[in-house]
């Protein structure tokens, strides 16, 4: 959230203060979407389901602070399936609800192969799984 004194300064450079206030959260809506589409995901659909651009810009940045990946990660090269599972689970429930798309897609393929409590396969679903990751948590960085 910008401080007052950001708000302050684009309202003396406008001379309508209202309208300086719908410049601020205008560019910050345009900033989320724009988030959303350079990772390939779709913000309209996750919008339609939080009726809140706030309450989106404050979920997707706490997606970061996430650890499911990085739990996936560790269980899957210490060959824990149990674990590996649990947390490529909570990794697409995370992604289903703030509309990742292009990460809850690989992750439900793998959260579904560890299901069946198999390995075989895993490392090829974990490098999808791993670069979609990374271009949410690129666009995410760009955010901020």
């Amino acid at each position: 959230m910008k401080s007052a004194s950001f708000l302050l300064e684009h309202a003396q450079r406008i001379e309508n203060p209202a309208v300086s206030w719908y410049y601020f959260y205008g560019e910050q809506k345009k900033a989320i979407q724009e988030c959303y589409a350079q990772m390939g995901a779709d913000y309209n659909e996750v919008f339609r389901r939080l009726y809140n651009e706030a309450m989106i810009r404050k979920f997707v940045l706490l997606f970061p602070k996430d650890d499911s990946f990085h739990n996936l990660e560790a269980a899957l090269k210490e060959q824990n399936v149990k674990e590996a599972f649990r947390a490529a689970h909570t990794l697409k429930g995370v992604c289903q609800n703030l509309g990742f798309s292009n990460l809850y897609a690989p992750a439900v393929t793998l959260t579904e192969t560890l299901r069946a409590g198999q390995l075989d396969g895993t490392a090829e679903q974990f490098a999808e799984v791993e670069k979609q990751y990374r271009i949410t948590m690129a666009a995410i960085q760009a955010l901020d």
